[in-house]
């Protein structure tokens, strides 16, 4: 070692003198020696102390397992509290038939959806995603288009509600998915599960119809808002005024795809797709295509995943029957039936 420095002026043969002592050196501390001297022993002790803290380091002891095994409980254990303080409503009893039953046994916690989310979906009563909700989540959270065909009553709107409030990002302040249904009753309901399934995300779920308050509407456009239900012809009035900006709408949902396709709403749909990127994902869900639908599909839609879990229109284990009545017979008819119900 270099013991250059390590000595007082006049000791050693550091700076300020050589070997022997400076007989006229005065130490301003008269203790000055006396704590060098107690000083450089423990240097082999902090020496010893420094290579003891390395040792738990380098190597992987028995204890050191314990810890981490203590450890991966603690993150195991914590990763389940969030589920026991769920405010989940009782469990849904009634009958279920094949139509909702046959699934592929997947979970909701499969997607890796984020955990706001399924706070969402278990606290509205899900259990586990149905067949339609299993064949559309996955697909539709990798951007693809997708043509679903389900009956009713299956799960659509949870299929592609589900899906939409994951992709936005309650940061961006625009409207990032658009969700077109054919009635105001409809737009009421679809809006409804938006909020309640994503009620620990900070979204904010818009309704606008006809037969409303266009001022009302307008003013609420100025406010945030991520999610946008509506019918077309309110949606279309309000982007033309250019109220409702849809350049970042990256998802649009056509739920009723069949009705919003008839005459009566396919103009102001494909009107409507113009005021979208061209990078849109577009998804299609409905119990019944005709044939406007593919004609739609081929203009529309980039390689659509299609899915039909549709065998007949009905649910299993139930009968429907036809009556061919005059006009002025159907209310006879209805109290007729109803009377022996």
């Amino acid at each position: 070692m270099n013991p250059r420095g390590r000595y007082p002026p006049g000791i050693g043969n550091g700076r300020g003198g050589n070997f022997h002592s400076n007989p006229n050196f005065q130490n301003r501390n008269p203790n000055y020696q006396q704590q060098q001297y107690f000083q450089r022993p423990p240097m082999q002790n902090q020496q010893q102390q420094q290579w003891l803290r390395r040792i738990p380091i380098a190597t992987d002891s028995p204890a050191n397992e314990v810890e981490k095994t203590v450890q991966s409980e603690v993150v195991d254990s914590s990763s389940q509290d969030w589920k026991a303080q769920l405010k989940v409503p009782p469990p849904d009893t009634r009958y279920r038939t094949e139509d909702v039953t046959a699934t592929k046994g997947n979970e909701f916690e499969d997607y890796f959806l984020k955990r706001e989310l399924l706070m969402g979906i278990y606290e509205k009563g899900f259990e586990r995603p149905s067949p339609i909700q299993e064949e559309s989540i996955p697909i539709a959270l990798t951007g693809s288009d997708i043509l679903a065909r389900a009956k009713n009553g299956t799960g659509k709107t949870a299929a592609f509600c589900i899906p939409a409030l994951e992709k936005i990002d309650p940061d961006n302040n625009v409207i990032q998915v658009v969700i077109l249904v054919p009635t105001r009753e409809l737009a009421l309901q679809t809006s409804q599960v938006c909020k309640e399934l994503g009620k620990h995300l900070q979204i904010e779920v818009m309704v606008t119809t006809g037969g409303t308050s266009l001022k009302d509407d307008i003013m609420r456009l100025y406010q945030p808002v991520h999610l946008l239900v509506g019918t077309p012809g309110r949606i279309l009035d309000l982007s033309k005024k250019g109220i409702c900006i849809l350049k970042d709408c990256s998802m649009l949902v056509m739920d009723e795809a069949d009705k919003l396709l008839s005459p009566e709403f396919q103009p102001s749909v494909e009107q409507l797709i113009r005021f979208l990127p061209q990078n849109r994902q577009i998804l299609m869900f409905s119990a019944t295509f005709p044939v406007t639908v593919k004609d739609f599909k081929d203009r529309y839609l980039k390689k659509p995943y299609v899915i039909n879990l549709m065998d007949e229109l009905t649910l299993k284990g139930i009968t429907q029957y036809y009556a061919f009545v005059e006009e002025r017979q159907k209310v006879h008819c209805l109290n007729t039936l109803f009377s022996k119900v």
